[in-house]
């Protein structure tokens, strides 16, 4: 026989089939379904294989050419298709829609869901307390159109953003998983996405239907509109089911919060380690003591978005407070939410049809729980709870349905039967009385066989090919009568035998199983039908249990970690009285830790920190940004007391960091983050700046840091936190009046470097460079010829540097040279390098490093440099 080729291999008609569904998919790994398997094909297979780790093998593998196939058992596919979507891909998902059996010609297939980095459903026990975000945008003249949703919770919001820069940091604040477009947005703002590791999808067509009109019904702008449209389209064409959960598109404007780009929650470690990229070591690992998934997700969702609104605030603070006086109601209402499961995606499954009776049983445990939630609150003061009460419908009619309908230990599958409890429907208890007695009558009948023909090991069976069937073995046929029985089946040992009676049996007992699956499944989905009409009342239930949840979870740390109350006012006072970073306090535990005040009157805008490098300069500005984003949240803070004003924003520069992917330099970035702060931050803003300036070159810097300083301080007048090693700043409180020297105290203990963590009023005598060079561990020789070095030099230094006259204008802000010490300064610097008896390659090398400007080179830019110097001193 003839070997088919690849080409005839592809023709036949499954593969005619495969191949056209895959072309409407080309973007996605198709699983495509044969009997008990997923099956992928070709490149699917070969980079499926790979990533999934499965055996590759081959459909016609005899063939010339062999095409690539792989599977995954129908069971465990959940679990590859997370792998994937991990990974950032897109899984379409193909099914039967019909019974092989039954089928004339080829089974029809469709896909009946596309599951994509932004749109799963299941996100697992880790991914519990996590939103898993899909937005989109659309542009608009000059304005965009942004949206995103959570496809398993229903939440969707939308905002009318003014630039770019601003989609992006939206999009980054969120963590979306997956960007939706359409045509309205260039390709050079799309490949901005890629180096993220943020799949961009692309939406044309725009649906209509009711669910448009439900989501939509509450906007009024325009480019809103069509940004919530295109992603409901999205959504609708992927999902292909219903998205009745969808909640109405709330708009926002990020404006009404306090405003922090990705950045600056990077570096104040929000929600991610810095070092770990994972939750601990965060405010959010601080804060987190919620006992619910929502609880969870709202804790981070307030976490990103603190408020701006005074009677909000102090609304959160009252509930806390409360809470916090009152220990055991607070211990009952924790024993209480333990119990509540995640109403927002039970929701969620019951709208895409995916919930099972298991599911169901954790909707009624949940809600069973909200009376006992009601009565906790109202012991408590109800002017402050009143609001939160109300909102606490136990919908008790979805509850006792449940109650009646379904078996507390259902199967996964909804449809094999055992779902429905005994008593809840007449005709299915009928099917079940009439499976029970069949069966009954069956092991009767066995017994009285067994009797009737003295064969001890005469057995009644079952299979799905031949029903029931009385075996007997081989051994045992002489004692049968010849015409006690009719013979069915013969086997190697045995012989199968029926009788019209068993037949009749059979037919009633497989009737009554056929029928009573049947019907459980019918009742089930009406009962599921009963809930779905109810999630709306369901979502509104899970906003309130969220809401105490973390409330309740800011009550305890602030127990815990002694936190206070804030006094929050619109002026520009700030006092906060023994002050501390409550992660690194967490961390070090409070018999360590030295708290500090920060103190800024009206009067004051800038406070000028000096200090040794490890001393706790960057803490101390971290801890009171991280002081301000709890306060607005809502919660207590980590002081003896603390007053302060609503601030609108918080910019940061802190840490030192490339930014690879756009190729900028840290110096860049640094500029760039400054720029960021000096043209949006007002005077209700507070502004952390760590060493701006220390990446370029001494005197540059020092010019570019008084400029920064000035700025601020004549300009925006925003409060600000700015650390420096240039020393010969500390001169400028004679020249600005709101500009305040404080340093972090350091003292010297028989040569050796002792921090003291407390922050003291005016500036640093020096900076310990040398002595935290020694705490690093470098060699005594190395160490001993830079104290000889900086004594030379500190002798030769001659006049400081006379910081610049704030009445001269800012483009000029260089500080007046002085001459002597910078001439000495850079005889002493190439003293280093030069010898009497240098080589003469090495003079040239040092003749090139003099002419780098490193600054303006990229690092990839400064390895291959280096790297090309090496090989010139190896040769």
């Amino acid at each position: 026989m003839a070997k088919k080729s690849a080409q005839e291999s592809m023709e036949t008609p499954m593969m005619k089939q495969y191949q056209s569904i895959k072309d409407q998919y080309p973007d996605a790994f198709l699983f495509y379904r044969i009997g008990d398997f997923y099956e992928l094909f070709n490149d699917d297979a070969v980079k499926g294989a790979q990533l999934l780790e499965l055996t590759l093998t081959a459909r016609n593998h005899n063939s010339a050419d062999p095409i690539p196939m792989c599977g995954v058992p129908h069971h465990a596919v959940q679990n590859y298709i997370d792998i994937l979507v991990d990974h950032g891909y897109k899984v379409a998902i193909c099914e039967q829609m019909e019974d092989p059996a039954l089928a004339k010609g080829m089974v029809k297939r469709q896909v009946i869901q596309l599951i994509t980095p932004g749109t799963r459903m299941e996100t697992g026990v880790n991914g519990a307390k996590e939103n898993n975000y899909l937005a989109g945008f659309t542009k608009q003249d000059d304005h965009f159109g942004f949206a995103y949703a959570d496809v398993s919770t229903g939440e969707l919001r939308t905002a009318n953003l003014s630039t770019f820069d601003t989609v992006m940091n939206e999009v980054m604040s969120v963590e979306a998983k997956e960007v939706v477009v359409d045509d309205t947005v260039p390709a050079e703002l799309i490949d901005q996405f890629k180096p993220l590791g943020i799949l961009v999808s692309h939406q044309t067509e725009i649906t209509t239907g009711a669910e448009l009109s439900f989501v939509t019904q509450d906007l009024d702008d325009g480019v809103e509109t069509a940004a919530v449209s295109m992603l409901l389209s999205y959504m609708e064409g992927t999902q292909k089911r219903s998205l009745s959960h969808l909640q109405r598109a709330i708009a926002y404007e990020p404006s009404y919060y306090l405003k922090m780009d990705h950045y600056a929650k990077r570096n104040l470690e929000l929600a991610t380690n810095i070092r770990t990229g994972k939750k601990s070591g965060t405010l959010l690992w601080l804060l987190d003591e919620t006992k619910t998934a929502m609880g969870g997700r709202l804790l981070k969702q307030w976490l990103d978005r603190p408020l701006l609104s005074l009677d909000e605030i102090k609304a959160r603070q009252d509930k806390v407070d409360e809470l916090l006086q009152h220990y055991f109601e607070r211990s009952n209402l924790q024993d209480e939410l333990v119990k509540v499961y995640d109403l927002e995606r039970l929701a969620g499954r019951v709208a895409f049809g995916s919930v099972n009776g298991r599911d169901l049983i954790q909707l009624k445990t949940s809600l069973q729980q909200v009376p006992k939630i009601k009565y906790v609150l109202e012991e408590l003061d109800q002017n402050v709870f009143g609001d939160m009460l109300t909102g606490l419908d136990p919908v008790d009619d979805v509850a006792e349905l449940i109650d009646r309908a379904i078996n507390d230990d259902s199967p996964i599958s909804v449809t094999d039967g055992g779902v429905i409890k005994d008593g809840y429907d007449d005709q299915l208890d009928e099917y079940r009385d009439a499976m029970k007695n069949g069966k009954q009558w069956i092991a009767e009948l066995e017994a009285k066989e067994r009797q009737a023909t003295g064969i001890s090991t005469l057995k009644i069976g079952y299979n799905r090919v031949f029903g029931y069937y009385i075996e007997v073995t081989k051994a045992n046929l002489s004692k049968l009568p010849d015409d006690r029985y009719e013979r069915k089946q013969t086997l190697t040992n045995a012989e199968r035998f029926s009788t019209p009676e068993l037949k009749e049996k059979e037919t009633l007992i497989l009737e009554a199983q056929e029928k009573s699956t049947a019907l459980e499944y019918q009742l089930f989905t009406k009962v599921r039908e009963v809930v779905k009409a109810a999630i709306g009342r369901l979502q509104r239930l899970a906003k309130a249990l969220a809401s105490l949840d973390v409330l309740q979870s800011f009550a305890v740390v602030s127990e815990n970690y002694r936190f206070v109350r804030p006094e929050l006012n619109n002026g520009h006072d700030l006092e906060i009285e023994d002050g501390r970073h409550p992660v690194v306090e967490k961390v070090l535990g409070k018999q360590e830790y030295v708290p500090n005040d920060v103190r800024m009157a009206d009067d004051t805008t800038v406070l000028l920190i000096t200090g040794p490098n490890m001393s706790g300069k960057s803490t101390y500005m971290r801890q009171l940004a991280l002081t301000v984003v709890m306060a607005q949240m809502g919660c207590f803070v980590p002081a003896k007391s603390a007053s302060m004003p609503v601030f609108d924003q918080i910019f940061t520069r802190i840490g030192a960091a490339d930014d690879l992917i756009s190729g900028n330099s840290t110096f860049m970035v640094e500029m760039q983050e400054a720029n960021d702060a000096l043209m949006h931050a007002t005077a209700n803003s507070l502004i952390l700046f760590d060493e701006i300036g220390r990446g370029t070159a001494t005197y540059d810097g020092m010019a570019l840091a008084q400029a920064i300083i000035e700025y601020v301080h004549d300009h925006v007048h925003a409060k600000t936190l700015f650390s420096t090693h240039y020393h010969e700043l500390t001169a400028l409180d004679e020249s600005l009046h709101a500009l305040k020297n404080i340093h972090v105290g350091a003292v010297e203990e028989n040569g050796q470097l002792v921090f003291l963590h407390q922050i003291q009023p005016g500036p640093a005598d020096k900076s310990y460079g040398i002595h935290v060079a020694k705490l690093a561990g470098m060699p005594d020789g190395l160490l001993s010829r830079a104290s000889t070095i900086l004594q030379e030099l500190e002798a030769n230094a001659g006049e400081t540097p006379t910081p610049v006259n704030v009445d001269e204008p800012l483009s000029e802000p260089t500080p007046k040279p002085a001459s002597k010490r910078k001439q000495t300064a850079t005889s002493k610097q190439l003293a280093l390098f030069e010898t009497p008896t240098m080589d003469p390659k090495v003079a040239d090398i040092i003749k090139d490093l003099k002419q780098m400007n490193l600054m303006g080179m990229t690092p990839m830019d400064v390895m291959n440099k280096f790297y090309d110097i090496q090989q010139k001193l190896q040769s």
